[in-house]
């Protein structure tokens, strides 16, 4: 009996340390078999004290009547799966008639709540059939990205983690253009650093504008095809990019020849509708700063300005089908900026902010969109930097922490990559000059470089 008391402590004990130290560890070892017997057992009591239960059918009723014997008791959903996951647990149900899944999402406190979980988010799968994921610790306290992740279509590239455990990637054929807003050190660098190390083992075409001198853009120099760091380069790069995709625009024309014996699904609409060695490569633009082109000081600065302006909304309505697509990054970004500046708002349709710094500031993001969003945004803590709140058009929403990536890991990461930078004769002209890049190993510590 003392061995098994001792053993008994001992478990105990390391179970209490690894969800203090090590919460993914502990939810792995002991968590997940515990949240499962949980959620199993109060089940039933659960959804009747949330309200998702439904009274019995009336033949069931008239069932029991006729046989003499108890009336039964509400339904509540019925289980399709429960699924262990390494975050948490994932619930399938099949909704009763009368039911609706906004009945389940709106109970999702008292979910969490009910069954001790940390996070509870629901979201429907067809009619009648709602999944539920919980979380069984805080997944963006230190974020772990899964070793496997979907990339089998073009384009889509995981960039951060989602507070259900789920990935969240940035699919630039889902949605074309993004906006992404946030304080000073509310992450917004590291997200872009993840977006640009993400992108560097594809094959496509990275356009920088970073009018803070380059600071942020121009280390990771070798893997971009063409850079500005300043307004007036950022003006010829953008009439460029809008030649270019002139140019795109013709070969797909060129390539259409519709007739009664095209089929409909050979008919080309854009980049992706070409055979592949007719592809151009597709190209993404990331702005570091979008009020450093907007603002001015003088007549002939606006002019320049209303330029800018133009050729960035002219690349946002028209730019996708020629396989361009566009990050833009701010602090705010509303109509204080100058006019066009809501024009160009309206086709961004991916919505990304950091922490900012006041109510205003999450309404440009997404009261157009999400109150709901708007209310999360504002909310989060400044010793939380990098977590950020998503959202699309459609009006969903979630908080998301993309993993810290140091400046020396991008850099690494382009300079591995670097003959990918593919180059595009209309932007030959802004193509970075770097250095070769060094044979020899570096050493990366702040010591004394290794001798060779």
């Amino acid at each position: 009996m003392t061995g098994f008391t001792v053993t008994l402590v001992l478990v105990v004990a390391a179970a209490g340390f690894l969800r203090w130290r090590r919460p993914a560890w502990y939810w792995m070892t002991f968590g997940v078999t515990l949240a499962a017997l949980r959620v199993r057992l109060r089940y039933a009591s659960v959804m009747d004290a949330c309200r998702l239960t439904v009274p019995p059918s009336r033949w069931r009723l008239a069932l029991a009547r006729a046989t003499n014997r108890p009336i039964p008791e509400n339904r509540p959903p019925r289980i399709l799966r429960l699924r262990p996951t390494r975050t948490g647990l994932v619930l399938r149900l099949k909704l009763r008639p009368g039911q609706d899944a906004f009945d389940v999402a709106a109970a999702s406190d008292r979910l969490r709540h009910s069954f001790t979980m940390y996070g509870v988010t629901s979201r429907e799968l067809r009619s009648g059939v709602v999944e539920l994921r919980m979380t069984g610790y805080d997944v963006l306290k230190r974020v772990q990205m899964p070793a496997k992740t979907d990339t089998s279509r073009p384009m889509r590239i995981p960039v951060a983690l989602r507070e259900d455990g789920g990935v969240h990637y940035r699919d630039y054929r889902a949605v074309p253009h993004a906006l992404t807003l946030g304080a000073t050190e509310s992450g917004k660098s590291v997200y872009q650093r993840n977006l640009v190390a993400g992108l560097a083992p594809h094959d496509v075409a990275l356009v920088g504008i970073d009018c803070k001198q380059g600071v942020e853009l121009f280390p990771l120099a070798r893997r971009f095809s063409a850079l500005a760091d300043n307004q007036d380069t950022a003006l010829d790069l953008l009439e460029a990019l809008v030649d270019h995709m002139q140019d795109v625009y013709q070969v797909i024309r060129a390539e259409q020849r519709i007739s009664v014996a095209v089929p409909d699904a050979e008919i080309a609409a854009d980049i992706w509708d070409l055979p592949e060695h007719l592809r151009p490569v597709p190209v993404v633009v990331l702005v570091d700063e979008v009020a450093e082109l907007a603002l001015f000081a003088s007549k002939e600065e606006e002019k320049r300005r209303d330029r800018i302006i133009t050729a960035l909304v002219r690349l946002a309505q028209l730019g996708r089908a020629a396989g361009i697509y566009m990050e833009i990054c701010g602090q705010r970004f509303g109509s204080e900026l100058g006019k066009g500046i809501t024009m160009l708002r309206a086709q961004l349709t991916g919505r990304t902010a950091h922490r900012v710094n006041d109510e205003s500031s999450a309404n440009m993001a997404f009261g157009d969109i999400s109150p709901d969003a708007v209310l999360a945004a504002i909310q989060i803590p400044t010793d939380a930097p990098g977590v950020a709140v998503t959202g699309d058009s459609s009006g969903g929403w979630a908080r998301i922490r993309a993993p810290h990536t140091s400046l020396r890991q991008a850099v690494n990461i382009c300079n591995r990559h670097a003959d990918r930078a593919p180059d595009l004769p209309a932007l030959a002209a802004f193509r970075p000059v770097v250095p070769a890049v060094p044979s020899a190993r570096v050493s990366l510590s702040k010591a004394a470089p290794a001798t060779a």
